[in-house]
């Protein structure tokens, strides 16, 4: 896979894929520029050496058609406000116009395409939309790592019509960290796997199981390894057609003598919400009124004792309903553990960061990943479109 600094720019148009998918309120402003910001210093190197960029990126789920929403107006005005230069917005991502502009950029000036995902050849992965793409270019440049996880015209197809493709500084260094995650652990090595639903954690941990010395499991995930095992776990969240799954994956932590821990005791109650009556339990059954929200004091003390002793930590997902402040210390406290030691620590994404974010530990953390779904089928698989895409051209 090439990198930026493998390559000459000067005086080249450069096709940037980046991640500018970021949260906007109901008059459209944005809410948190963190993503725009994640990919300026690839864009800068661009900038700096004389190239003329064409950025492309998806906002929002238009499905396929145009949404005045989802326009990436905002995004082209603050980004221009970041670089301190003119972001031209096309009208859309192929076309008369949009050749002209391409065709007239000069050095050192910005594109930026209207969103890709107007159009549904860019979700399908389509080899016509994807060449329209790549009229004009030169070099093909991915540096959202965030979308790498989806096979879309702009991200794996595109690779096809531009003679050369390379990864921006974002993208190498999350394929470097994670590759660290998974090929070259300093043991011990620890994950930490929360959220809601196993489903969606059943191939991490799968790969997981030949890798890590200890997995520690928290969030409602948890109760589906409980239920599986025949415990009476009240109404807390249950994927019930994942428990003979969820079993297999236990077997398989025994068997391979994977150290597979679930919670000890659990912050119960009889609903999420911020007024709701919570108590401590470290015995099933759960009463069938009250569900699991986050891991009690026991968990975080014997999960701490584990995370101190870790060279290697991956974390994702949270151990707690952790957006409600009751129900947000075990996910806190795992946060602050991990923070304090002296291990590799890589937070997966998602709900993971926020987290990091909340407890105001960030700066301690090793290496944030800025994308969940793709960090994750990263552990996973190994490996992922968008990456193949690149090493293979």
């Amino acid at each position: 896979m090439l990198s930026l600094k493998d390559l000459d720019f000067k005086g080249k148009r450069v096709f940037l894929r980046v991640d500018f998918n970021v949260p906007l309120d109901e008059e459209g402003n944005i809410r948190d520029d963190t993503r725009i910001k994640a990919a300026l210093p690839t864009l800068n190197y661009l900038l700096e050496q004389n190239s003329k960029i064409i950025i492309a990126s998806h906002l929002g789920r238009p499905k396929g058609k145009y949404n005045p929403k989802l326009s990436l107006k905002p995004v082209a005005k603050r980004l221009s406000e970041l670089i301190s230069k003119e972001v031209i917005l096309a009208p859309n991502v192929f076309g008369d116009e949009v050749d002209r502009l391409k065709k007239e950029l000069k050095k050192n000036q910005v594109l930026l395409l209207e969103n890709l995902r107007f159009h549904a050849e860019e979700t399908d992965n389509d080899p016509d939309f994807a060449r329209k793409l790549a009229y004009e270019i030169d070099y093909y440049v991915n540096d959202a790592f965030g979308a790498c996880h989806r096979s879309h015209a702009s991200v794996v197809a595109i690779t096809q019509y531009v003679k050369i493709s390379a990864a921006g500084f974002l993208v190498k260094k999350e394929v470097d960290y994670l590759s660290k995650a998974i090929h070259s652990p300093q043991k011990p090595y620890i994950a930490i796997l929360g959220g809601a639903k196993v489903s969606d954690k059943i191939p991490v941990i799968e790969n997981l199981l030949n890798k890590a010395d200890d997995i520690l499991i928290g969030g409602a995930m948890a109760y589906t390894f409980f239920r599986a095992q025949g415990y009476d776990v009240g109404h807390s969240l249950v994927e019930e057609d994942k428990k003979d799954l969820a079993l297999k994956v236990f077997e398989t932590a025994k068997e391979k003598q994977i150290n597979f821990h679930l919670p000890s005791d659990y912050i119960v109650a009889p609903e999420a919400a911020p007024d709701a009556k919570a108590q401590t339990l470290d015995s099933f059954p759960i009463p069938s009124d009250l569900m699991a929200l986050d891991i009690g004091p026991k968990t975080v003390e014997k999960y701490t004792e584990i995370i101190t002793k870790a060279k290697t930590i991956f974390w994702n997902g949270p151990m707690g309903v952790f957006e409600i402040e009751k129900f947000s210390q075990g996910t806190k406290k795992i946060a602050i553990a991990i923070a304090n030691t002296e291990a590799l620590s890589i937070i997966g994404g998602g709900d993971s960061v926020a987290a990091v974010y909340k407890a105001g530990i960030s700066e301690k953390i090793s290496f944030i990943s800025t994308g969940g779904g793709a960090s994750l089928e990263f552990i996973a698989n190994e490996t992922l479109p968008g990456i193949e895409a690149l090493t293979e051209k």
